[in-house]
């Protein structure tokens, strides 16, 4: 089994990985990353040339979610990104203006048909899925994700099925989120929900660990599939901290990272290209899950510090290609 990525891991990583076993899949992680998904062999050389992450979601001009979030964090780990947008806004809402507006179904429709002509399923190894605007484009891009897999069976989707969250509430368009939880997520390789989408796409309240574990394996489909669920403030959890989860059918693992003060737009965004970042380069769950947590995590308190209003992607730059997992690492849990 040939271990995919564009970076070796480094020895930091190692230590992680070799130390988690997953049942599941019958091996240590360390030793299939990504095998569960993904069976391909190709060598670093021709990695360097393959366009690796069609990403499909919001832009904005000014600061930093949707594609504006996701697609410098993976270039900085060397992948070539397709970035598709599903909008085009001056700014994120909660400024007093916002310019711009959801792109047309039939624009991203297009646009999509003509990645397929250029034969990027084909090469592509991710399908990573956001903030989508409208129910329309929302059916554009479920059948274009449903062609995709079937023509190129072993590429991944990554669907962070962008709902709203626990301060506003649903923030989009009626009839989104019932697209997410009937057609996107049930074909989704990773699931990367808030706390607050998560139970949305459950139904009912969730304010234990074992009750985010239980809804989180409902939606892993197929069982083989990871459920990374982001921002979780629980009952039983640890006083002043929340909570990210990597939930699979017979493993999770869970980081635990302190409260910032002050409300950032883009997290999700952000973390969900990390988590596929480390994952394309060959990190196994529990790292990936680490990478993305710690990166994400120094770019908020980069971010809090300055009392910036936008994420300071870009002067954490060495952060998201060098993360510091001695900040957080990811813990066993046996569930």
């Amino acid at each position: 089994m040939v271990r995919l990525g564009l970076p070796k891991t480094p020895p930091c990583k190692a230590a992680l990985t070799t130390s988690f076993v997953n049942p599941g899949i019958g091996g240590e992680l360390g030793q299939r990353p990504l095998s569960r998904f993904i069976r391909r062999d190709v060598s670093r050389t021709a990695l360097e040339h393959i366009m690796s992450v069609i990403s499909i979601q919001s832009q904005v001009v000014y600061g930093h979610v949707g594609n504006s979030a996701a697609v410098f964090p993976m270039q900085m780990h060397g992948i070539e990104v397709m970035a598709v947008p599903t909008t085009l806004f001056s700014n994120r809402p909660r400024y007093p203006t916002v310019r711009g507006q959801v792109l047309d179904a039939g624009l991203v429709a297009d646009l999509l048909v003509g990645l397929e002509e250029r034969g990027a399923v084909d090469t592509c190894q991710v399908i990573l899925t956001g903030y989508l605007g409208s129910p329309q484009i929302g059916e554009v891009v479920a059948d274009f994700v449903a062609r995709a897999m079937k023509q190129n069976p072993k590429l991944i989707y990554c669907c962070d099925p962008v709902i709203g969250d626990a301060e506003r509430g649903v923030f989009v368009a009626s009839g989104l989120p019932e697209l997410f939880r009937d057609r996107l997520c049930p074909i989704s390789n990773i699931l990367t929900p808030n706390h607050f989408e998560l139970e949305w796409l459950v139904g009912r309240k969730l304010e234990t660990t074992d009750s985010v574990i239980a809804a989180g394996r409902t939606l892993a489909h197929p069982p083989s599939s990871t459920v990374v669920v982001t921002g979780a403030s629980l009952v039983d959890g640890q006083k002043g901290r929340i909570v990210t989860f990597a939930i699979e059918e017979k493993s999770v693992w869970s980081i635990a990272t302190p409260k910032l003060h002050g409300s950032t737009s883009g997290a999700g965004d952000l973390l969900a290209a990390l988590f596929v970042a480390s994952l394309v380069g060959g990190s196994t769950t529990a790292v990936a899950l680490a990478d993305a947590v710690s990166s994400t995590f120094a770019v908020l308190e980069e971010t809090v510090s300055a009392g910036a209003e936008e994420m300071r992607i870009v002067t954490s730059a060495s952060g998201l290609l060098h993360p510091p997992v001695a900040m957080f690492r990811s813990q066993r849990l046996d569930k």
